[in-house]
């Protein structure tokens, strides 16, 4: 698993290796070296480097990478904001040992270089840009090669946010572990690619700080992923049913039904109005379909253990009919997969879908909305909305309701009731497209049909979407995404793609 950290989580990754005997001194050399190696591999010597510096540690590696840059050939210049005399421990001796020029930090004193250097508050910042800073950011953002030490100068470490101003960096180099705020938006579009640095903190802290976020990766969920057996049959893959919508609005209930199908469910069914029979029948092969109007035939079709999971929104309508076809699905125990037309028929009874939840005791539910109908379930919970970042919100949310919640967007997060939660990076963004999280919802129904636990299934189906986003490229449309799935799960499986 590939941790994340927030702000204070890395303070105290830093606390115990410096109170296990290494010197904080010594992983400032190294984490300045870390970025001096970075920046000589993309410039050559002679080239004109300024590194702005700002008063607190951040500012420290700045004048180490900066002595480093110096020693290797390079002309470099350091841009202090605040003086000399502001610098405390760790970075007044970093600066001391710093022998080239050192200017105040003004815009006038930016230019001339071929690369700049932001070293001025790092991940530490929990206050707005204001004044110099902003105005000194404002002139860095006008450079074209820009390289943040640790995270961009005016992103918050822990939440992504934009503290007022943030710097545009090309490319940043971190340190031990990303950060939440290198991957939660709108930090991670001012990050550039991100590099992670091992300066000398051992993962072993990890044992004592117990992060709970992690990189959404198959690493986090790949021991619980459902490969088929040799031996193995249909019926041992899981029955997905998806429940459509009308005559009209058939299109995301087959979206849905194809990307669990894909995914690897053994069977599929879109449980049909019969109004809309002859349509979902004609567009479909693989996937079956069958007759189901309204909450009780639902519930009796659904009575069959081994329609073992259920999708309901895509398509489906807003209103009082969809709220009773939910309450029937959640009245079972098979696993529930509620998007889209599912969660925003429950706006203003948001209390009674989570009495039907919390009543199915272990059995898997899912919730995935996009931001707007996460605000529309959860908007009379003043809890949820006055949290820091989406990871937060995701969270209390997931507490709130006792199940995964997976709230969409460019920056996914999968999160548990149990604080657990996955944070994705490698979504298209052609997956901004009508249908996409039709197909979304499909992978993960897909999964939980092969009996994959909730919040590995989730975060599992996420990750396959982004693949599949990239696979399919340029032009994409929904249609394309459990087309694309095939090739994405050579790539993950390898040899045990073959069942073998």
């Amino acid at each position: 698993m590939i941790e994340l950290l927030s702000t204070a989580e890395m303070a105290e990754a830093d606390r115990l290796t410096i109170a296990g005997g290494v010197a904080g001194l010594a992983l400032m050399e190294h984490a300045g070296r870390a970025v001096a190696d970075w920046v000589a591999a993309r410039h050559p010597p002679a080239s004109r480097i300024v590194v702005v510096a700002g008063p607190g540690n951040n500012g420290g590696d700045g004048f180490v990478v900066a002595r480093i840059l110096a020693e290797r050939g390079y002309r470099v210049r350091v841009l202090l904001l605040g003086g000399l005399a502001r610098l405390r421990g760790d970075a007044a001796l970093a600066a001391q040992r710093w022998q080239g020029p050192t200017g105040d930090a003004t815009p006038g004193a930016l230019l001339p270089a071929d690369a700049v250097v932001d070293a001025l508050f790092g991940a530490g910042l929990d206050r707005p840009v204001e004044g110099a800073p902003r105005a000194m950011i404002e002139a860095i953002n006008l450079c074209t090669c820009v390289y943040a030490v640790d995270l961009p100068s005016g992103i918050n470490g822990t939440t992504g946010a934009v503290m007022g101003l943030a710097v545009n960096a090309a490319e940043t180099v971190t340190f031990f572990r990303r950060k939440l705020g290198h991957l939660l938006l709108p930090g991670r579009l001012h990050c550039g690619t991100v590099h992670v640095a091992d300066i000398g903190i051992s993962g072993r802290v990890l044992a004592e700080i117990k992060p709970r976020a992690f990189l959404n990766a198959p690493e986090l969920w790949r021991a619980a992923f459902p490969v088929p057996q040799a031996g193995g049959h249909k019926y041992l893959r899981g029955h997905a049913v998806v429940v459509s919508g009308g005559l009209s609005s058939t299109g995301a209930a087959r979206l849905a039904a194809r990307g669990a199908l894909r995914a690897g469910a053994g069977l599929v069914t879109i449980a049909s109005p019969r109004e809309a029979l002859a349509v979902n029948a004609a567009a479909n092969l693989a996937v079956m379909v069958r007759p189901v109007d309204g909450a009780q035939e639902l519930a009796g079709f659904l009575a069959d253990a081994r329609r073992n999971v259920v999708v309901l929104g895509p398509g489906g309508g807003v209103g009082p009919q969809m709220q009773e076809l939910v309450l029937a699905a959640l009245a079972g125990p098979r696993a529930v997969v509620l998007d889209a037309d599912a969660l925003t028929s429950f706006a203003d009874a948001p209390q009674e879908l989570i009495q039907a939840i919390r009543r199915r005791g272990e059995a898997a539910t899912l919730l995935t909305p996009h931001e707007g109908e996460f605000y529309r379930l959860f908007k009379s919970m003043e809890d949820i909305h006055k949290a820091d970042s989406k990871l937060d919100r995701a969270r209390k949310a997931a507490e709130i309701t006792g199940v995964v919640v997976l709230l969409k967007g460019s920056d996914t997060v999968v999160a548990a009731p149990d604080g657990r939660a996955a944070v994705a990076d490698n979504a298209s963004s052609w997956l901004a497209t009508a249908g996409s999280g039709d197909v979304l919802a499909g992978f993960a129904a897909g999964l939980l049909a092969q009996a994959m636990p909730c919040f590995e299934a989730a975060s599992a189906a996420v990750w396959l979407h982004g693949e599949a986003g990239t696979e399919a490229g340029p032009g994409l449309i929904a249609e394309d995404l459990p087309e694309a799935l095939p090739k994405v799960y050579r790539r993950l499986l390898g040899t045990r793609a073959g069942g073998l």
